[in-house]
């Protein structure tokens, strides 16, 4: 039995299934990153960030300074995990101890999921939107879309800045206000008649760009599972119900799931105690994805 916490599932607005405490809002881990990658839609679109433009034309450096190479990265191969930095992180829950050293990898050509890119992007909004990112998602996203459980105070930084100056902008989200993000994406951006996030960006951040086939270290491939930009998209086959479908996904087992040929959005969360220990048992993409197949199939939803 899998140790899921909450889960949500809803077709066409409709909850259709709901178990567990989803209206507790808990720290949701790398779903940041695609939460981030959504609210990057409206600045692009405006011109006030280019994804061409490179770290040094930023004047992005880091603790100990960034090498001339590194500094040609791109803001779009940060969102893309392809920068060639591998300056250390403020936080771990990445793969950079299988990191390559540093300048020997040009921008662009090699994919290694690390949270200096990401730490970074949010550097990068931030700078270049001049606003906070929890203002503006408080503002843009939660109350547009009715947030019932979101609490800007509960939202906090977090990482280490003797490490890197970049720290990590984790969120707390319920999984019911999860499932509402995911509707918007499968809403291609409009909700109640508004249109909130440009429907090319968010087809574009969870079309594939990095094929698992091509991802390092070899762990990383055997996920199957494919990245656009800071969205993850599950190899599958083209029979498959879920095929088509792309998600967020948060260390431990936290979930945003869209399904378009579903019309489905499936969020899961895995709330992990201090009573659990040091190596508490997680919930895998694989087993999610087992659990959504399931939910799609289900005769009774």
């Amino acid at each position: 039995m899998l140790p899921t916490t909450s889960l949500m599932a809803v077709r066409d607005g409709e909850v259709l299934f709901s178990y567990g405490a989803v209206d507790r809002a808990n720290q949701v881990y790398s779903v940041r990153k695609s939460v981030l990658a959504m609210m990057y839609g409206p600045p692009v679109a405006a011109g006030t960030i280019s994804l061409d433009s490179n770290l040094a034309s930023l004047d992005i450096d880091d603790v100990g300074g960034l090498l001339p190479l590194e500094r040609s990265a791109k803001v779009g191969d940060l969102l893309a995990a392809r920068s060639g930095v591998y300056h250390v992180a403020a936080n771990p829950g990445d793969d950079a101890e299988a990191a390559p050293p540093r300048g020997s990898q040009r921008p662009g050509a090699y994919f290694l999921y690390n949270n200096w890119d990401f730490n970074v992007a949010g550097t990068v909004y931030e700078q270049l939107t001049r606003r906070d990112i929890y203002q503006s998602f408080a503002s843009d996203l939660a109350q547009p879309l009715q947030f019932e459980d979101f609490e800007l105070k509960q939202q906090r930084r977090s990482g280490d800045p003797k490490r890197s100056r970049h720290l990590a902008y984790h969120f707390h989200l319920s999984t019911r206000d999860m499932t509402r993000l995911g509707q918007l994406m499968l809403q291609e951006g409009r909700w109640n008649g508004r249109l909130l996030l440009p429907a090319n960006w968010l087809a574009r951040i969870a079309t594939p760009l990095t094929r698992a086939a091509d991802m390092h270290p070899p762990s990383a491939a055997r996920r199957q599972l494919d990245y656009g930009l800071m969205w993850w998209i599950p190899a599958l086959p083209t029979g498959s119900p879920l095929a088509g479908a792309y998600m967020a996904w948060g260390y431990y087992g936290q979930f945003i799931l869209v399904v378009p040929k579903q019309r489905m959005v499936i969020s899961h969360q895995r709330v992990v105690t201090a009573a659990e220990g040091s190596a508490p048992r997680k919930v895998s993409p694989a087993e999610f994805l087992r659990i959504a197949n399931m939910l799609v199939q289900s005769p009774c939803l």
